[in-house]
């Protein structure tokens, strides 16, 4: 494998800002190694190669010209497929949008372009973001590098498996119940959610808009708070945008000292369900944290356990109203228009067509929320919950500076292991779900792997809204102490040696 694949985006910054290296170089030798991987990977829908090289070169004529550019200028990022930029296809992983080309960029990807990234594509994803699988994609599954007989996770298990897989040092994604966190904690990787309203959604198509959260995806906490730096802060286009700045990301990152922390584990977040491998790991990582000079208390979020029934009640109904609008008349996929079927027919097929059985079942449930004589009794109660779920962050948050738990109950499981039982899917976002509904900041990083399976495990940390430097701050503490355990290097290191694992891994299993 390319020895520029394994480097961080951080490290990569320096290279290319010392001209050791060219942008196109590092562009291309990501771009060979998508085509090497990418047949069993399946992360990206598309990649954009002619259009990612024009804008490295460009980059390397613009440096060598004296000009002052992005910090992280030349450096590659993968994009979500439902983030709209200009020239290449936006599908949100769903057959209504087959084709669609977007005339406009979101303000995430246009500040990319600003801050001098190249985007080598866009990736893979469930259905309009739902799913915590990536299997429920209308177009192919993704695989897991670590074992590619499991899931990446979802909704963004596309930008998780290119990381993991080195096809990009960074990628972007959507957290609505942990899409950005659930996959990083499978595939060893590191997801943030930020503070909502700390990125924009102008340009994101929308799922549940009270809920959706872009955020940076990364192999490293710093390149994840480099990347966060980039795509962060108010903009005008978004009414629900926050008009702060954002805190110190990257100078916490770099500082990474939590001695005099109190950092609360959540008492709900254990127990029954979840994986000894994944109690064991998260229960060393807390270690380390005390260790390192961090207090260490128990904390109790009574509400909390009822979190995932509020959010599939929540989250449905915004889904219900949001995709009122793939209706076959404006754009995308049309069924059925032979200038005889009336327009409601023609609707009827379209949808029919054009949507996968998952959004069709949120659909189908936002719908019965809503409706007359059932909206208080579900969709109004689910928000009184939400309520009472702030309230439980608040107090906790009163007491302690940042809370801990297992970013998922268990690590990755079998591709089509849970896919006729959707509840058990749900599960997977049990420990995520409650940052969304209250709006407050989170980061998943990789603690170590299960001893029961080899696969990586996730250790999650929650900070108050517009705390974000507070993620960073711990997410790296805990990183350096356990990649010195490790042995040095990061997680994916053990990847790094098999090329990303894929297609070793393929040839392993006789595929």
């Amino acid at each position: 494998m390319n020895e520029l694949l394994r480097l961080t985006a951080a490290d990569l910054a320096d290279r290319l800002a010392s001209a050791e290296v060219s942008a196109r170089e590092v562009t291309q030798a990501h771009l060979d190694q998508i085509e090497a991987t990418d047949d069993v990977v399946q992360a990206f829908l598309c990649t954009d190669p002619e259009r990612a090289l024009a804008s490295a070169s460009a980059i390397d004529d613009r440096r060598a010209a004296g000009e002052t550019l992005g910090r992280l200028a030349g450096v590659p990022v993968a994009v979500k497929d439902i983030f709209t930029y200009s020239g290449l296809p936006t599908t949100c992983g769903s057959r209504i949008l087959e084709g669609w080309l977007p005339p406009y960029n979101a303000t995430i990807t246009q500040r990319l372009l600003d801050a001098d990234l190249v985007i080598l594509g866009k990736t893979n994803l469930d259905e309009f973001a739902m799913g915590s699988s990536t299997e429920n994609s209308g177009y192919q599954v993704t695989h897991n590098p670590w074992d590619v007989d499991r899931i990446p996770g979802g909704s963004g298990g596309g930008s998780a498996a290119a990381l993991a897989a080195f096809q990009a040092p960074l990628a972007i994604g959507t957290d609505t119940g942990g899409s950005i966190r659930q996959p990083a904690s499978v595939t060893g990787t590191v997801g943030v959610k930020p503070t909502y309203g700390g990125t924009s959604r102008y340009g994101v198509v929308a799922m549940a808009s009270s809920l959706d959260t872009p955020g940076p995806c990364a192999r490293t906490v710093l390149d994840a708070a480099l990347l966060h730096e980039v795509i962060g802060g108010w903009d005008p286009r978004d009414s629900t945008s926050i008009n702060a700045p954002l805190p110190d990301l990257v100078g916490a990152a770099r500082r990474a000292d939590v001695s005099g922390l109190r950092v609360g584990v959540v008492r709900e977040f254990s127990g029954e369900g979840y994986a000894p491998g994944v109690l064991q790991r998260f229960h060393e990582a807390l270690s380390v944290l005390e260790s390192l000079g961090a207090e260490i208390v128990e904390v109790s979020c009574p509400h909390f356990t009822y979190a995932l029934s509020a959010y599939y009640l929540i989250m449905p109904s915004e889904v219900s109203s949001n995709l009122a609008r793939f209706d076959a008349m404006r754009y995308g996929l049309r069924v059925g228009d032979d200038g005889v079927r009336s327009v409601e027919e023609v609707m009827n097929l379209t949808r029919g067509a054009g949507f996968g059985d998952e959004v069709k079942r949120r659909i189908i449930i936002g719908t019965y929320a809503l409706s007359s004589g059932y909206y208080d009794a579900y969709y109004g109660s689910a928000q009184k919950v939400r309520t009472l779920i702030t309230r439980d962050f608040e107090a906790a948050f009163a007491e302690v500076d940042v809370l801990v738990s297992p970013t998922t109950p268990t690590t990755a499981f079998r591709i089509g292991e849970r896919a006729d039982d959707p509840l058990a899917m749900y599960m997977a976002d049990l420990c995520t779900i409650p940052s969304n509904l209250a709006g407050n900041c989170a980061i998943s990083i990789p603690c170590g792997v299960s001893p029961q399976d080899n696969l990586p495990v996730g250790f999650q940390v929650m900070a108050p809204p517009l705390a974000d430097d507070r993620l960073y701050l711990v997410g790296a503490a805990l990183e350096r102490e356990l990649s010195a355990r490790w042995g040095g290097g990061i997680l994916l290191d053990q990847l790094a040696d098999s090329a990303a694992g894929a297609h070793l891994n393929v040839a392993r299993k006789g595929r």
